[in-house]
């Protein structure tokens, strides 16, 4: 029980004070790729430790082999100790019930995501296969409409959509940029951040960490792909484009330059860059990667506290002592 109640609190601390401290500091802008690992952390570190507690309430009901042998069985005992809780079966079938409740919700709603997203993404290809038309020497397929958009469908088969009013509105240093913008998307797999990021907001929508996750995580992969599009043009010309995309509509499925927060991206291009130190950054990286090892730490704690008690040594094996015996005279009839 004391595990499964330090795992239950820490989830707590977490998703209360997560949000309030990741979503309120300005870092996150200066290092976006670092800001999407900690929100993946935090979210999973959550997860992983409800989870874990349920399973820590279950461990007792666990059967142990009669064929196991007989030096093995005080460790058994121990371990079984250890983890034990007062209530018996109530407690520990809560705990599986809670652990099955929990990895079944996010299976499902992440499955489902992906599911509806390859779907959406398969129709419009087979759209753009009839209609669009491609161009090799930009890499990218054009779609003859009015509107000014510039998008990617992620995944398998991906590829990049340019409207024949965007290929008409950018200079060819804009078209390199944007272009840049969804190779970056593609290249960073965005779509599985954002599906799992969106699964746990559909899984737990009346938990404010959830929520407040998926909507920093579609900004903050906007703002890692306008850092990527930057290192092959200067920030003056990627916030130029987006100027000339502001407010096209693309598919459901679709990943665009235009989409998230198009006024505060250009305000960030704009100003004078101020990326985080490589120390500071590799420090943060740690951090969120020790937030997500604790809980299996605290899991732990009893199994690792077990095998330094000295109620299952290993058995000594017979010593016999060999001593000279005298040697009887044969005799000869």
């Amino acid at each position: 029980m004391r595990v499964a109640l330090l795992l239950l609190g820490y989830a707590a601390v977490l998703a209360v004070l997560g949000p309030v401290l990741l979503a309120r500091t300005d870092w996150a802008a200066r290092a976006p790729k670092l800001a999407i690992w900690a929100w993946q952390a935090l979210t999973a570190t959550v997860i992983v430790s409800v989870v874990l507690a349920g399973l820590a309430l279950a461990v007792p009901t666990v059967p142990v082999s009669a064929n196991l042998a007989a030096m093995l069985q005080a460790c058994v005992m121990a371990l079984r100790a250890q983890y034990a809780a007062p209530g018996g079966a109530a407690a520990a079938a809560s705990g599986t019930v809670l652990a099955l409740v929990v990895v079944a919700r996010v299976g499902w709603c992440l499955a489902a995501a992906l599911w509806q997203a390859r779907r959406e993404r398969d129709q419009h290809a087979a759209v753009l296969r009839m209609v669009g038309r491609t161009r090799a020497d930009l890499g990218v397929t054009v779609l003859d409409d009015d509107r000014p958009a510039v998008y990617c469908l992620p995944g398998y088969g991906h590829r990049i959509v340019l409207t024949s009013a965007a290929l008409a509105a950018l200079r060819p240093r804009e078209l390199e940029a944007v272009i840049a913008h969804e190779q970056a998307h593609i290249r960073q797999r965005h779509h599985l951040i954002l599906a799992w990021a969106e699964a746990l907001e559909r899984a737990f929508p009346r938990l404010p960490l959830f929520r407040t996750a998926a909507q920093e995580t579609r900004r903050l992969v906007e703002l890692a792909a306008d850092d990527a599009a930057t290192t092959r043009t200067d920030t003056m010309t990627l916030a130029g484009a987006l100027v000339e995309l502001a407010g096209a509509g693309t598919p459901a499925a679709s990943l665009a330059a235009s989409g998230g927060h198009v006024a505060g991206r250009v305000r960030r291009l704009l100003a004078p860059q101020r990326p985080l130190r490589r120390a500071v950054a590799w420090g943060g990286a740690l951090a969120a990667g020790a937030l997500l090892a604790l809980p299996f730490v605290l899991a732990a704690q009893p199994a690792v506290a077990a095998t330094g008690m000295t109620t299952c040594p290993l058995p000594d094996a017979p010593v016999t002592a060999v001593q000279d015996a005298p040697v009887t005279p044969v005799q000869t009839v």
